[in-house]
């Protein structure tokens, strides 16, 4: 199964992760970072694991990512 990783504490908080795919980002009201959705913490990468479908849009939002700050592994 794919795996979106994501390096939260890097954020800028932009917001085109939501914009692309707000099925599996939101932006945080508290500190204004973007969260992913159903994520875990481990060693301060966030981490989730996705089905094939979703692969293409999660390609577009890392892609998309200003800091390149997420990565998807298949």
């Amino acid at each position: 199964m794919p795996k979106v990783l994501h390096q939260r504490a890097r954020c800028i908080g932009c917001n085109l992760c939501f914009e692309i795919w707000p099925l599996r980002w939101r932006m945080s009201h508290i500190d204004g970072k973007c969260t992913l959705v159903n994520g875990t913490e481990k060693k301060g990468i966030w981490q989730v694991i996705i089905s094939e479908d979703e692969v293409p849009y999660n390609q577009k939002v890392a892609l998309a990512c200003p800091l390149k700050i997420i990565t998807i592994i298949k």
